[in-house]
């Protein structure tokens, strides 16, 4: 994805946790590995000099196994915790030296967070927990209401605006969280594994929440989670984390069908390829003389998707776009897919 304004930056992050950290950046230290590192100087490398940018409007998916250093970085991104060095960019502004007024703005006005744990007041009804990003904002209870009424309707919670949090089931309670968080219409919002403390069911229900909610407002997200399915479901990119490094960043095609590692190649190993992969992948150029009159379809077509026709076409189909021939298909291509086989 090419970004040219990009709505976040970040350049050059680190999070190094322990005495003197700012000695490890750019020293044979920080080529140490974290057990290296601890024993010589106790110091940690939590997030190792990441850069990416996030575009308007994009699901930015960072993920990684326990202790990769994916929600050390989100909260670095947000200034929950101080970065060691580098810098966050938001359309320009450079957020890690602003001042303490100005990051309380940014981060009443334009960030919201969604966490794993709800964070709701027990003795507040629904609707006053929707409210209450705006009321300390200083907005009068009345337009609070209304505000917080529309984001009721907008996720889902008719008829629970009076309601407890002990009265809602787990998915419902994070409803409340994230109408919370769209409450002062942010412009970014930071969901940090929110999700992970759901039931399956409940869970694959929000997934499809956050897709909604994202087609409908066009919010930019950064999504943190350790769970491929997931990332693939409600990202646009992914970035992949290992010990505090970014190990590939790319769309869940291009993690599947080119892998920069064999981490990224083992993290997506299990991972059905044809529920991911297009015809745009798995298109090869026609042998000679081979069959170019079957039916066409277009490269954006999943495997999945597109395998019936292809297996029932009993000849090659053409992949066409805008016009031109980017190569043809088979059953045996397919079934090469399906069976976990090379791109």
């Amino acid at each position: 994805m090419s970004i040219e304004e990009p709505m976040i930056s970040v350049q050059n992050l680190w999070k190094v946790f322990g005495t003197n950290p700012e000695k490890v950046i750019g020293s044979p230290l920080a080529d140490l590995s974290r057990s290296e590192l601890r024993a010589q100087t106790g110091n940690t490398v939590a997030v190792r000099d990441v850069s990416f940018d996030v575009a308007p409007g994009e699901v930015f998916v960072v993920m990684g196994l326990s202790g990769s250093g994916k929600s050390t970085l989100v909260r670095c991104m947000t200034r929950l915790i101080e970065p060691t060095s580098g810098s966050v960019t938001f359309e320009g502004e450079d957020i890690l030296k602003v001042d303490n007024a100005r990051l309380r703005e940014l981060r009443k006005t334009r960030f919201s967070m969604v966490f794993q744990h709800f964070g709701l007041l027990p003795h507040r009804k629904v609707i006053d927990n929707i409210a209450y990003s705006l009321e300390i904002n200083g907005v009068k209870k009345a337009e609070r209401h209304t505000r917080a009424m529309e984001v009721v309707d907008l996720v889902g919670l008719q008829g629970y605006a009076n309601a407890y949090p002990e009265q809602l089931s787990g998915g419902m309670q994070q409803r409340v969280g994230l109408a919370r968080a769209l409450a002062v219409d942010p412009q970014v919002l930071f969901l940090d594994e929110p999700f992970s403390a759901l039931d399956p069911l409940i869970r694959r229900d929000m997934q499809q929440e956050v897709i909604r909610l994202h087609h409908e407002l066009g919010k930019t997200m950064v999504f943190i989670t350790h769970d491929l399915a997931e990332a693939v479901k409600v990202g646009d990119r992914i970035a992949i984390m290992r010990d505090g490094a970014i190990v590939q960043i790319g769309t869940p095609e291009e993690l599947v069908a080119t892998p920069a590692d064999d981490y990224v190649a083992n993290f997506v190993r299990d991972f059905p390829k044809s529920h991911v992969l297009t015809l745009r992948w798995v298109a090869r150029a026609p042998k000679s003389g081979e069959d170019l009159t079957g039916p066409i379809l277009l490269p954006g077509v999943t495997v999945r998707d597109a395998a019936r026709q292809i297996l029932e076409a009993g000849r090659p189909v053409r992949v066409i776009d805008a016009g031109q021939l980017l190569g043809v298909v088979t059953a045996d291509d397919i079934l090469s897919v399906i069976s976990g086989g090379e791109i």
